[in-house]
């Protein structure tokens, strides 16, 4: 980050008339940069609300700023052109070390200290920027990550065992997958359909019990709890368009998943279980709190974690966790959400101010999947799809308003922060 192009009169600053005279750096710098937020799965209005900071820094304060699902539009003063730029070729998201660098251009674009021109250069560097890690390593922090939603759930230990090992054939399959496009949009109906499968034939042969939740488990990374939560964060904010899409996106992927287990259950011909059948934990009272760690290093090892981060990303899972858990004491289960999405957004942006702390969009994204929305709305449709109507409504109406505080909880976690730091 030290390429920079600084104006002799004001070190380290840049100044815009003299080295961009007709913004047309600035404006591809915007889009980029823009681009790169949306794919790491920051919410509309934070994108324009810092984008808009980083145009007024290098001399733009009026400029304007609209960014929608597929694309965003730039313009750096009323009335003059405005620039489009698609983001369709960052499909896929970005990693936690990508999303890392990416906000450390943003940091330094808010203050000028970068100009526009190597700003792009170091976007593009970190959206291109090699995995960390190695495929080993990655299917192995997949089932790592796997093995620790599991304990959230509360299983037995035949369920763990499962779940760890259909982690890893569902990581590589992800892994081999991952090149292409078509086979990301099937990946989901494939996974469901081949861990269901496994499950129902293990269970029909009286190799093991048929538990959905234990199914759920290694399809977790592909559960949209965060992208539902995020859609119910923009539409609370008015951005409709983005919004609205999420959410749609967030239900298709539900439908897809609980599509591929109700479809192995026909071909199998074993019935979908409801959730009502399923074993109370066997492990023991500590398998959920352990839980918030193994995801911890899961994570870390599959979306390759910046360095010095592992730490940080602990301490803010188990302040979500912990959040919930004295939520559902006192409060209980539908606030329980909210609790723990506040408590757990307040501290990802103090552990953001810490001179080593990664960005509170690196450390928080993990922690959804502990909040678990995704995961109980699709045991909820899988239910309503199978042979249990009622109760997979009930499971519906319960993860949506789940959701619904988790949203809450986030919007109202960074006004709180703010508060706080006054």
């Amino acid at each position: 980050m030290d390429e920079r192009d600084p104006d002799p009169q004001r070190p380290g600053r840049w100044e815009a008339g003299e080295r961009d005279p007709d913004g047309r750096e600035l404006q591809q710098f915007l889009l980029f940069l823009g681009s790169a937020l949306t794919a790491a799965g920051e919410a509309v209005n934070q994108i324009e609300e810092r984008l808009l900071r980083v145009a007024a820094a290098y001399g733009a304060p009026q400029a304007r700023v609209s960014v929608l699902p597929t694309y965003l539009v730039v313009s750096l003063e009323p009335g003059q052109p405005a620039t489009l730029e698609p983001t369709r070729q960052l499909r896929g998201g970005l990693r936690l070390d990508q999303t890392a660098l990416v906000y450390d251009v943003l940091r330094a674009a808010e203050r000028a200290d970068v100009s526009p021109a190597a700003g792009s250069r170091q976007v593009l560097a970190a959206v291109d920027m090699p995995p960390r890690f190695s495929p080993m390593v990655r299917t192995t922090g997949h089932a790592v990550l796997i093995g620790g939603i599991c304990l959230i759930l509360a299983p037995t230990w035949g369920d763990i065992i499962l779940a760890v090992l259909f982690g890893v054939v569902v990581g590589v399959m992800r892994l081999a997958g991952g090149r292409w496009a078509s086979a990301q949009m099937i990946m989901p109906v494939l996974a469901a359909f081949t861990v269901s499968a496994v499950t129902f034939l293990l269970a029909d042969s009286g190799w093991a019990d048929a538990d959905l939740r234990a199914m759920v488990a290694p399809l977790v990374t592909f559960l949209p709890g965060a992208m539902l939560t995020m859609g119910v964060v923009e539409l609370s904010a008015y951005e409709m368009i983005t919004g609205s899409s999420r959410l749609v996106a967030g239900a298709l992927q539900l439908l897809l998943l609980a599509f591929g287990i109700i479809g192995a259950a026909h071909v199998v011909g074993v019935p979908a279980p409801a959730a009502g059948d399923v074993v109370p934990n066997t492990v023991g009272w500590w398998a959920p709190w352990l839980g918030p760690f193994i995801v911890g290093a899961g994570t870390y090892l599959l979306h390759a974690g910046p360095r010095r981060s592992f730490g940080w990303l602990l301490l803010v899972l188990y302040a979500g966790w912990a959040g919930q858990y004295l939520g559902n004491l006192v409060l209980g289960g539908y606030l329980s959400g909210f609790i723990g999405a506040l408590v757990l957004t307040v501290v990802a942006y103090m552990v953001e101010r810490r001179p080593t702390g990664p960005p509170a969009l690196v450390s928080f994204l993990p922690g959804f999947w502990l909040l678990v929305p995704g995961a109980l709305t699709l045991i909820g449709i899988t239910e309503y799809l199978g042979q249990d109507t009622v109760r997979g409504a009930e499971d519906l109406i319960g993860a949506t308003a789940s959701m619904v505080s988790i949203a809450l909880g986030v919007l109202c976690g960074h006004p709180f922060y703010r508060a706080l730091r006054r």
